[in-house]
């Protein structure tokens, strides 16, 4: 079991090469094949002076709810007093909620919230997924004018993330966009299968103006390549171009952005994630404890069946504020 955890962005135990901090920090990242989860792991281990941490060898449960149970063990037995994780499948993290809880170890859950009955959480480190919906669908929909056919890359609709963005999008297409088709295609995250089930839409629907993707880290390459093929990737502005809303805010975006490939993208803060990640998993290990409302760092806290969630701000971007400094796909890569 042991020989499952790979490090990742820690280069050890001490996030960053810095001096090891407070009590030991375990983290899983969910997956390995995402630029956005690449993004969140290179940001664990560059902390912020004053923030450093003494991280785990870090462990990648590869999108394996099977692993990340693993995983878990392996932190409570090298002696994690708190653990950070992804879960991508919310509703059987519950195996892995479990140890924890038996051993009395907080559990932060970035990016993603587990399920009610899955078990408690210490703190969920997240934006609203269901804005990201809610404004890819507003953006979309003011574009199109109202009409046109719109294909939807979804997620995997047993993570709670998949489920939110694509229940808002329907919503919102629903009420404000009624003449506006949207043909919903989900893909459990995966960029291959996004990309099989698009080229069979477009042999069927050849006449789509509009695509949502619902995470660009990993459907954004396979989806420009085969509208490259096909001769689809026409520039924003030019007769025959499929506007594209993506998720994520990753560079290579924000670089389609800028060719004008792609329309816009909500930019998730993987920074902020990583932040306040290490933040609450020391919180947690201090015995502090918080309560629903605003934060001092732009967010909002909301109360949960199973513990509390900070909501960070996820920004949409455009061609009109696609260089905006703040943004942290604008930083050091």
């Amino acid at each position: 079991m042991a020989a499952g955890l790979a490090t990742a962005c820690n280069r050890g135990s001490d996030n960053g090469g810095g001096t090891k901090t407070g009590p030991p920090i375990g983290v899983d990242l969910p997956r390995s094949d995402s630029d956005f989860w690449n993004s969140y792991a290179r940001y664990l281990g560059r902390p912020t002076p004053g923030s450093e941490v003494n991280l785990l060898p870090t462990s990648n449960s590869q999108n394996d709810i099977g692993k990340l149970v693993s995983n878990a063990l392996v932190f409570a037995n090298t002696g994690a007093k708190a653990v950070v994780m992804a879960p991508q499948d919310t509703g059987a993290v519950s195996g892995a909620l479990k140890k924890l809880a038996d051993r009395k170890i907080p559990v932060i859950s970035v990016d993603t919230r587990p399920d009610a009955k899955a078990g408690r959480v210490y703190m969920v480190v997240r934006a609203d997924n269901r804005a990201y919906g809610t404004k890819a669908c507003a953006f979309l929909g003011e574009r199109l004018g109202g009409r046109g056919k719109v294909a939807e890359l979804q997620g995997d609709l047993k993570s709670i993330n998949g489920r939110d963005r694509s229940e808002a999008f329907a919503d919102c297409m629903t009420k404000r966009f009624p003449g506006i088709t949207v043909l919903p295609l989900p893909t459990d995250w995966k960029g291959d299968v996004a990309s099989n089930k698009l080229q069979t839409l477009l042999t069927q629907h050849p006449d789509v103006n509009g695509l949502y993707l619902q995470a660009g880290g990993v459907f954004l390459e396979p989806v420009l390549a085969l509208l490259r093929q096909k001769g689809l990737l026409e520039p924003a502005g030019a007769p025959g171009h499929i506007t594209i809303v993506s998720n994520d805010g990753i560079p290579q975006e924000l670089d389609a952005i800028r060719r004008k490939e792609i329309d816009a993208t909500v930019s998730q803060p993987a920074d902020l994630y990583a932040k306040y990640a290490l933040y609450y998993a020391r919180a947690a290990t201090a015995g502090k404890t918080f309560g629903p409302g605003r934060t001092d760092h732009g967010s909002t806290i909301v109360g949960l069946p199973n513990g509390l969630e900070d909501q960070l701000p996820a920004p949409l971007v455009t061609a009109e504020n696609v260089d905006d400094a703040a943004l942290w796909a604008n930083g050091p890569k």
